[in-house]
């Protein structure tokens, strides 16, 4: 709570934290693939499988092409979670850098941080290579969020460039948790908002349901 207080930049994670659904599983779901890509999904976030390995296997699954995750974000407007938008504008109001650190896609994450008045730049996500008429031929590994520990590089790369002293990073999964672990954060707050996952509840320095306490506390240190 101290650190949110004073925090230079908050780094949220997108699936079941920013948002209330696994983007990847909506777009597998649009696709009629939901139920093997949604496996693959819990085993990631529990912290059962390495990162690239679900990443890479649910990418193989679905073989998404630009216009499918054209016409999933028409039909299935991703939702955001109740009160992060508010957390967000008090945090900018206060002079706080807001990042959207996911290990989902960036095309399916820009539209969610335009909503939230994130800049472009401000998003560590995965990127899906398509071929020239929009087909998919794989994904970016350089991305630092495709692969196990992407987070800690992601936010230790944020931490290096703008000099921040106090970075929080909030999510509710196993590789939100690790940046806290390998230090790339100064703290980790849980979200279970959504779901709540044991495993991530016992690594989190504060774990909450809603971002009602968070909002208090960035407004009172205005």
């Amino acid at each position: 709570m101290d650190i949110l207080a004073k925090a230079d930049a908050v780094c949220f994670d997108v699936d079941s934290t920013v948002i209330d659904e696994e983007g990847i599983d909506v777009l597998a779901a649009t696709l009629g693939k939901g139920p093997e890509v949604a496996a693959w999904t819990a085993k990631a976030m529990d912290g059962n499988i390495k990162f690239e390995d679900a990443l890479a296997a649910r990418l193989e699954i679905i073989e998404p092409s630009r216009s499918d995750i054209a016409s999933c974000l028409e039909k299935h407007p991703l939702r955001l979670s109740p009160g992060v938008d508010k957390l967000v504008e008090v945090l900018h109001k206060r002079g706080t850098h807001v990042y959207l650190v996911s290990g989902g896609f960036r095309l399916m994450i820009e539209p969610v941080a335009e909503r939230l008045g994130v800049s472009i730049d401000r998003i560590y996500a995965n990127t899906i290579l398509f071929d020239e008429k929009g087909d998919y031929t794989g994904f970016d590994a350089t991305e630092p969020t495709s692969a196990d520990q992407g987070k800690p590089k992601a936010l230790t790369t944020i931490k290096s460039m703008h000099g921040y002293e106090s970075v929080v990073i909030v999510g509710d999964g196993a590789t939100d948790a690790q940046a806290r672990v390998e230090g790339a954060a100064d703290t980790f707050i849980g979200f279970g908002g959504v779901v709540t996952r044991q495993a991530v509840k016992e690594k989190a320095c504060w774990f909450v349901k809603d971002f009602e306490a968070m909002i208090e506390i960035v407004e009172n240190n205005q």
